[in-house]
């Protein structure tokens, strides 16, 4: 009853087997801690970077409150060198029809230098509150049909994140325990039984190459594939690919000041982004996204949108100024 639920949300990313249990965004490229817990201060720099998103604006066909997924996300990544790495902090809240979770992480990355660039080495604690709301049964006392109650549980996730001056690339996977959440059921509270929710792990491959086009335009190719993994580590299937999706994109930046882009996600959009810069140093930077449903367009609505806004602090400094030495008085 659980995946007909979903089915019929028609919010399908990750193949035929797999519904969305995870929050999507288009400008992956530019927020690679909500994705990733190796990425914690790997830029060697704090970010703060909150992203609002509405999937399928207006979708409605299903649910009488409207179906379509909305997502508010704030991420920081801050490096502490006394750690010899960063930690992270990331919070979103991702409504899909009568479906809301709440989910707060908690990440360290270990850096290590590797070449020209750093390894992260990523590990996370997840903290998920999930609430299911009201359904309408097809079978009147359907014990597998949730019935307004909330579950909350622990989980965790992990990941490598390697950034160079030129290119970076991630791997993460996340609900590494598969918790197992409970709910009230339509059945009542007579028969004892409860609806349930399982949360599998996801995994993401991600990277980036930055190519210089003249002295004040770099192009940035991106690309993502995220994997829904069914069933217990050591199961028959358990990596097959026919839960995968993925992305590709583009954007240039003008002048490490303005930058403008499309992308493309599998079986379902093309999207068109882009943003600015502002403030001193350039440390404030706003971003937008807009999807055109290119794909099912019989069962989604044809658009979705996405704002981003982000703040980068400045990198950590001396606070006491060195020495400096003069060979005046060295005799």
């Amino acid at each position: 009853m659980k995946n007909y639920l979903f089915g019929a949300c028609l919010l399908l990313i990750a193949g035929k087997a797999a519904a969305q249990q995870q929050p999507q965004f288009s400008q992956y490229g530019l927020n690679g801690m909500a994705l990733n817990p190796a990425y914690a201060g790997i830029k060697g720099y704090g970010e703060i970077t909150g992203i609002g998103r509405s999937q399928y604006i207006g979708y409605n066909a299903t649910f009488d409150d409207g179906g379509s997924p909305n997502t508010a996300s704030l991420t920081v990544s801050l490096p502490i060198p006394v750690l010899a790495g960063g930690v992270g902090i990331g919070v979103y809240r991702d409504q899909i029809a009568q479906i809301t979770t709440t989910n707060v992480q908690l990440s360290y990355s270990r850096h290590l230098q590797l070449g020209e660039g750093k390894l992260g080495l990523g590990v996370q604690g997840i903290f998920n509150n999930i609430y299911e709301g009201g359904y309408r049964a097809n079978d009147p006392g359907d014990d597998s049909v949730p019935n307004n109650g909330s579950d909350r549980k622990f989980d965790a996730g992990a990941g490598l994140w390697y950034e160079a001056p030129k290119f970076y690339v991630g791997l993460s996977t996340n609900n590494l325990l598969r918790s197992t959440y409970k709910f009230n059921s339509q059945a009542g509270p007579i028969s004892g039984a409860s609806a349930r929710y399982l949360t599998e792990n996801h995994a993401y491959l991600t990277g980036g190459y930055n190519i210089d086009l003249t002295s004040s335009v770099v192009l940035t190719p991106t690309a993502i594939v995220k994997v829904v993994l069914p069933g217990e580590f050591g199961d028959d299937g358990k990596f097959s690919t026919r839960n995968a999706s993925y992305e590709l994109g583009a954007r240039a930046t003008f002048d490490d000041r303005f930058w403008g882009g499309l992308g493309y996600r599998s079986e379902d959009a093309f999207t068109v982004l882009g943003g600015l810069s502002f403030a001193k140093d350039n440390a404030f930077r706003l971003g937008l996204a807009y999807d055109v449903i290119a794909f099912g367009q019989d069962a989604k609505a044809s658009s979705s949108f996405e704002i981003m806004l982000g703040y980068r602090l400045p990198k950590p400094g001396l606070r006491i100024r060195p020495a400096i030495r003069t060979p005046r008085y060295s005799f």
